[in-house]
C-alpha cells in the first residue's frame, strides 16, 4: 500500500471517528449552543491540539510504553475519569442553579458562575478534555500501529500528523460554527439547560465508566 493510500485511510477512518459522539463532541456541542462560536472555537482550537499530541505520542511509541505500564495507565485513566466526572458536576451544579433562578432571566455573558471567561480557558478546556481522555490514547495507538507502518517516510509521517489535525479542527470549528449561527441560537436557546444537562450526565457517566474500570482492575 502506497504512502497516498495510507494517508487517505487515516483520514477516513479518522473523521469517522470524529464525528461519533463522545466527550469531544459534547465539550464543544454544549459550549457553542451556550457561549457562542468565539468559545466554541477555541475549544476546537484545543481539543486538535490534543489530538495532534496524542497523534505525536503514539508515533513516537511514547503511548503505547504507557499503555504497556498498567501502573502508568491507571494514572492516565483515574486523571481523565476524575476530569470528565468534575466537567460532569460542574455542568450538573450549572443546570440545577438555573433551573433554580428560572423565573430571575440572567445575562449569560455576565454570569460571574461560568468558568469558561478567556479564550485561554476555553483553549485549557478542550486541549485538557482531550489528552486526558485514555480512551483517545488507546485508539490512537489502535490507528497508528494498524494503518501507518514503520517503515513509512519522515515526510508522510508528517502529513499524517497534519492531516489528523487539521482535519480535527475543521469539523469541531464546523460544528461549533453551526451551533452558533443566529438562526440555531435562536432554537436552541430555550433547551439549552436541557444540552447542558445531558452533556452533564454523559460526561459525568463516562468518568464513573473510566474510574470503575480502573478499580475493578485491581
Amino acid at each position: 500500500m502506497n504512502e497516498i493510500t495510507i494517508l487517505m485511510t487515516l483520514a477516513t477512518v479518522h473523521f469517522v471517528a470524529l464525528m461519533s459522539p463522545g466527550p469531544d463532541f459534547a465539550l464543544v456541542v454544549q459550549n457553542a449552543t451556550r457561549f457562542g462560536r468565539q468559545t466554541g472555537f477555541y475549544i476546537a482550537l484545543g481539543l486538535s491540539f490534543g489530538i495532534l499530541l496524542h497523534s505525536i505520542l503514539s508515533l513516537t511509541g511514547v503511548s503505547y510504553v504507557v499503555h504497556q505500564h498498567p501502573a502508568l495507565f491507571a494514572l492516565i485513566q483515574i486523571a481523565g475519569g476524575s476530569y470528565l466526572l468534575y466537567l460532569g458536576s460542574g455542568a450538573l451544579r450549572s443546570v440545577y442553579s438555573r433551573w433554580e433562578q428560572r423565573h430571575q432571566p440572567k445575562d449569560l455573558a455576565n454570569d460571574a458562575s461560568l468558568l469558561l471567561s478567556s479564550r485561554r480557558q476555553a483553549f485549557s478546556r478542550g486541549f485538557t478534555t482531550n489528552i486526558l481522555n485514555p480512551k483517545a490514547l488507546v485508539f490512537f495507538i489502535s490507528l497508528m500501529s494498524s494503518i501507518v507502518p514503520s517503515t513509512m517516510s519522515v515526510t508522510g509521517k508528517l502529513m499524517a500528523l497534519g492531516i489528523l489535525w487539521s482535519l480535527s479542527l475543521a469539523w469541531f470549528s464546523f460544528l461549533a460554527w453551526a451551533l452558533s449561527t443566529k438562526r440555531m441560537q435562536q432554537k436552541l436557546g430555550s433547551a439549552s439547560i436541557y444540552i447542558d444537562a445531558l452533556c452533564g450526565l454523559l460526561f459525568s457517566g463516562l468518568g464513573l465508566m473510566i474510574l470503575l474500570q480502573v478499580l475493578s482492575s485491581f
